[in-house]
């Protein structure tokens, strides 16, 4: 990915960011969202994904129901999102990325890894419309 097409994305994350409820943005506070070109090589394997643009987001951490004592010294929750995932889910059949399209996957995929966070699993949020 080049830093043009880089910016362009993030121009349209930046927008949909902005029109996010502040319930969500409470969220952010808590989950940092952090936003890569692509998952790593052990991110793949983790989630035996074979192609660099197949995976749009990763929620790493402890759903908030799971949380307890035990659970102190981990890592802090993230957010992860991928560029060259939700760019793939949201061209069209000619390999076409409309503007309206690519806002909402991102608008997706960030709802899709926080509710992972509340402990939602991949059946929930299909039945949720957010599979």
């Amino acid at each position: 990915m080049n830093a043009d097409q880089r910016r362009r994305f993030d121009e349209q994350l930046e927008w949909v960011l902005e029109r996010l409820p502040p319930l969500i943005h409470e969220l952010i506070e808590k989950v940092p969202l952090h936003v890569e070109d692509y998952p790593s090589d052990e991110v793949r394997d983790r989630m035996g994904v074979e192609y660099l643009d197949d995976l749009c987001g990763l929620f790493t951490g402890i759903p908030i129901g799971e949380k307890s004592v035990w659970h102190s010294g981990t890592l802090p929750d993230v957010v992860t999102i991928y560029r060259e995932g939700i760019l793939s889910a949201s061209a069209d059949a000619r390999g076409r990325i409309h503007r309206d399209r690519l806002r909402e996957q991102i608008r997706i995929t960030i709802l899709h890894e926080l509710a992972h966070y509340h402990g939602l699993t991949e059946d929930d949020l299909r039945k949720l419309g957010y599979g």
